[in-house]
């Protein structure tokens, strides 16, 4: 039985800007059909990754493919798979709705018919009918992001990569905006999503916590919320600082204490769980949040030592 085509493969892919390591040997294995969320800070190499991927920017070590196609070797015909959506907001701002769109249909080789329907159809699926008279640069933030996402999917690419496209638009945008993501995996398109939104991440079928240009863990969302080692606990308190270092200072048996809002979550061995019966703790589900600074802790102790 052959084995299963990966969408997206990498091993030991490796950028670098002079001294500095912006993705630091990544091996990535992304199925099909799949949503794949890369999550981390500004800064940790996710934008770098994705340009690479796309044949932007050349790795300096490693290799990758994109359907079992060499994103070196093969770039020039990768292109023609993928679709690319990046961080800013990249079309043409003195060209209309639906100039932007024909554009870019021109691009992607799209001639007659097939163009012609591929434009209605992004024209509705974004909601922009109504507007495709208006220019692109004076759409709101949330309408210029659904104009972006049906350029990148005018050919049908069997792999998307958006880059942190929900960046500046409002929920209700955000919502509507994963709504058509998780269409078009269900279609069959594979999508590598950047964020640093923990929501967002939940909706993905895999997350990669990225961190230094390293890759720390990756993993279903709820398969990396039972890897926490130990019981979460929340503290209600309006001074979560204080009561973190009055914690400290007592030497509470606590395997990791950090503020979250009005809160102090408190990551304790269930042995240890009396030592905090004072303080009425409740014991909570983890969210990604939280394994997200349980593993970027335990990355920067191993780092240090």
């Amino acid at each position: 039985m052959k084995p299963e085509l990966l969408a997206i493969e990498t091993k030991g892919l490796t950028r670098r800007f002079g001294t500095r390591t912006a993705v630091d040997h990544v091996n990535l294995a992304i199925r099909p059909k799949s949503i794949y969320g890369f999550l981390g800070s500004n800064g940790a190499g996710k934008s770098t990754m994705i340009r690479m991927l796309c044949g932007l920017l050349l790795p300096d070590e490693g290799t990758g493919t994109i359907m079992g196609q060499d994103i070196v070797k093969d770039r020039d015909a990768i292109r023609y798979q993928i679709g690319y959506m990046s961080q800013k907001f990249s079309l043409y701002p003195d060209l209309t709705v639906l100039e932007n769109l024909n554009f870019y249909a021109g691009m992607y080789g799209l001639t007659g018919p097939v163009k012609k329907e591929r434009i209605e159809a992004m024209l509705v699926m974004s909601d922009l009918t109504d507007r495709e008279n208006q220019l692109a640069g004076t759409l709101s933030g949330g309408w210029r992001q659904r104009l972006a996402l049906g350029c990148a999917i005018l050919h049908r690419p069997q792999v998307l990569f958006l880059d942190e496209p929900t960046g500046g638009v409002d929920p209700m945008a955000r919502r509507l905006f994963w709504e058509i993501i998780s269409e078009l995996a269900e279609a069959g398109t594979t999508v590598l999503v950047t964020t640093h939104l923990m929501d967002e991440a939940e909706r993905c079928d895999k997350v990669g916590f990225l961190f230094d240009g390293k890759l720390m863990v990756d993993d279903a969302p709820a398969k990396l919320k039972q890897t926490l080692q130990g019981v979460l606990l929340e503290i209600k308190t309006n001074q979560p600082l204080l009561l973190k270092k009055q914690l400290q200072e007592q030497h509470a048996p606590a395997r990791d204490l950090y503020p979250y809002g009005t809160a102090l979550h408190v990551l304790a061995a269930p042995a240890d769980l009396p030592a905090f019966a004072a303080y009425h703790p409740e014991q909570i589900r983890p969210t990604l949040e939280d394994v997200f600074v349980y593993y970027l802790r335990q990355f920067r102790g191993e780092e240090q030592a």
